[in-house]
């Protein structure tokens, strides 16, 4: 009796842990645009990109119950960061990856200490200041970030210091997606441990976890500096891929941005964050080309229309969709023999 409630959770973490036949062909899908749109594919960068960050705000949103909306303080950070040592001299793009993700995780750790004792409007309105104080500050100091016109001089060593940044996107895509697939199995790994289920169980009420003996304070901060790490390791593609880097990498427009992705996707899904991400981007890039003036007039319509009639998200609309079949499968009646 003693064994089988001990092992229980383990057993159920380790079903939820295994690759499904979908999630496989999920990652298959992503190789498409090399083949079918190869004149895409500098926005199939940018998608991988907005992915990477938005699944850095579902793990402290979707999981964890952390509402920010600021940020994009961490990504411009590993933009900024990315883009200064490239300017200064050294342009290696993997060692700049790590040290942009370094330095957001400090400030987010750094952070995390007034994260971690704030809930709901409080912690609205402390990351939302935590963000406009950072772009402000980024403005204040042209003379390191450029200011207005963006931080100049950006150049990007050849990937292995032998694979070009191509104009056409295909070492851009190839390299994004990469650090994207070995970030998010990093992070399905947390979601499916028993960190990530104290996690959840922080999400659903935190002042009964200490009860039974969750550090809550320490998970939130150890899974915010994660996704602030991760954040800025968005924020570094972006300026390496572009070789730019401006004040809107650290503006409230961003930040809004990717909560938009997550809320289209579906929070708490993991899965949820990229497909809205695929959404958001691609509807964007199609609304812009039709109307370049009202686009976000459609980015609305879409938003509110997926709010009213799936509210968990895409991805939760097709969850439910799928289950409603299956329940339906199981009631009909087997069809007996002539």
């Amino acid at each position: 009796m003693t064994t089988q409630t001990i092992s229980g959770p383990h057993a159920v973490l380790q079903a939820q842990a295994r690759w499904r036949t979908a999630e496989i062909a999920f990652w298959l899908a992503t190789l498409l645009p090399f083949v079918l749109a190869p004149d895409y594919l500098v926005l199939a960068s940018q998608v991988a990109i907005a992915a990477l960050f938005v699944l850095s705000l579902d793990l402290i949103l979707g999981f964890s119950g952390i509402i920010s909306l600021g940020h994009a303080a961490y990504f411009g950070v590993g933009a900024y960061t990315a883009g200064l040592i490239s300017v200064h001299g050294w342009g290696e793009p993997l060692s700049g990856l790590v040290i942009a993700g370094t330095a957001s995780g400090i400030l987010g750790y750094v952070t995390s200490f007034i994260i971690a004792r704030f809930r709901h409007l409080a912690l609205i309105m402390i990351t939302l200041g935590l963000g406009l104080l950072l772009q402000e500050a980024a403005n204040a100091a042209s003379w390191l970030t450029g200011g207005f016109d963006g931080l100049q001089g950006i150049h990007t060593w050849p990937l292995f210091g032998r694979i070009d940044f191509d104009l056409y996107g295909y070492t851009a895509y190839s390299y994004a997606l990469a650090v994207l697939f070995v970030v998010f199995v990093a992070a399905r790994r947390i979601i499916h441990s028993p960190f990530g289920l104290a996690l959840r169980g922080i999400r659903e009420n935190g002042a009964r976890m200490p009860a039974i003996g969750a550090p809550t304070h320490s998970h939130i901060r150890t899974i915010y500096t994660i996704a602030a790490v991760i954040a800025g390791l968005a924020g570094a593609l972006l300026s390496q891929t572009t070789a730019t880097v401006s004040l809107e990498a650290l503006g409230f427009q961003r930040s809004a941005d990717v909560l938009v992705m997550l809320i289209l996707g579906g929070a708490g899904r993991l899965y949820g964050g990229l497909i809205g991400a695929v959404v958001y981007m691609v509807a964007r890039d199609q609304f812009s080309g039709l109307n370049p003036q009202f686009w976000y007039f459609w980015i609305g319509l879409l938003l509110i229309g997926v709010v009213m009639f799936l509210p968990n998200g895409i991805l939760g609309g097709l969850a439910f969709a799928a289950e409603r079949l299956k329940s339906a499968a199981r009631k009909r009646p087997p069809v007996s023999a002539p």
